[in-house]
């Protein structure tokens, strides 16, 4: 059975098992990763895709939420067609059940807004209203992926410190380098932030991942103390911007590339990782629902 048989197979053993105890009041543990990076264009947003769309095919109910809040990505890369964003659950005219979208391979999307400034800086009534809502979703997630923006705004402070788990994406330019370490500097002196899981992308095969994560773990074991582990890395692969182009995910349009192998790979690696123990400082998305149920 080959590998793409296998996790059909598996993700429909999930969802039986589901079926027969039900669904009703039930959630399972939520792991909540923020995808996040010191420069935009390095493809965290396909990163994120294609991460859901993997773990979906292993049988997990997978909700990306677009946190790039005012400039949405995920709906226009995969093509979806959005009447409402999280602009509308922050002023209160819609819930974020009416919000979120249906996206290809079962996952689910929580919009951004496109061009609207006011939501790029959560007031922390919003943020809390947020929190709220997500509280009160009535349907199971196993996966939650924060897309953030780029950079070090409060918004991507924010986002990234409410998962559980940071994933830094870097490419091998120099500046996307520099950046992805002053990211994890700003979440470690600033926010306490001391565990990150590093994604190389568009990188010449293992070597060229492993010097990125070199680079950075020479200067962040120098000047910072913080853990780095290497989660993997995306190929560079000329079948991406051909899916990007088509406005679909390549694990979707070419689930044989290079690419589309790497994307399992990283799934298997994200569903192995094991929770941090007990809350960390800030507010989390889903942690409450996440203890009850273990």
């Amino acid at each position: 059975m080959d590998q793409a048989l296998q996790l059909r197979e598996r993700a429909r053993q999930r969802r039986e098992n589901r079926d027969a105890h039900g669904e009703q009041g039930f959630w399972p543990a939520v792991r909540v990763l923020a995808v996040t990076s010191g420069k935009g264009g390095v493809g965290k947003t396909n990163i994120t895709v294609n991460l859901a769309m993997a773990l979906s095919a292993q049988g997990e109910n997978v909700l990306i939420m677009d946190a790039d809040l005012g400039l949405a990505n995920i709906d226009v890369l995969l093509g979806v067609r959005t009447r409402y964003n999280i602009g509308h659950v922050l002023s209160g005219e819609r819930s974020l059940s009416e919000v979120i979208v249906d996206g290809p391979g079962k996952i689910k999307i929580l919009p951004a807004s496109s061009g609207v400034e006011k939501v790029t800086n959560l007031s922390a009534e919003e943020r809390m209203h947020l929190l709220g809502e997500f509280e009160n979703l009535d349907y199971p997630i196993d996966v939650m992926l924060i897309d953030t923006g780029a950079g070090i705004s409060s918004n991507v402070m924010y986002f990234a410190v409410s998962a559980q788990h940071i994933i830094i994406v870097a490419t091998p330019e120099p500046t996307s380098i520099t950046d992805a370490y002053a990211v994890m500097k700003v979440l470690s002196t600033k926010y306490g932030e001391s565990r990150f899981l590093l994604l190389p992308n568009n990188v010449q095969g293992e070597k060229g991942a492993r010097k990125i994560y070199m680079d950075l773990s020479t200067v962040a074991n120098k000047f910072l103390n913080i853990s780095m582990d290497l989660l993997g890395y995306i190929p560079a692969d000329s079948h991406i911007p051909r899916s990007v182009r088509s406005q679909k995910a390549v694990l979707d349009m070419f689930p044989e590339a290079a690419s589309s192998q790497a994307f399992i790979r990283l799934a298997q690696r994200v569903m192995a990782l094991k929770p941090p123990s007990g809350l960390k400082g800030n507010t989390q998305f889903m942690w409450s629902r996440s203890i009850k149920s273990e």
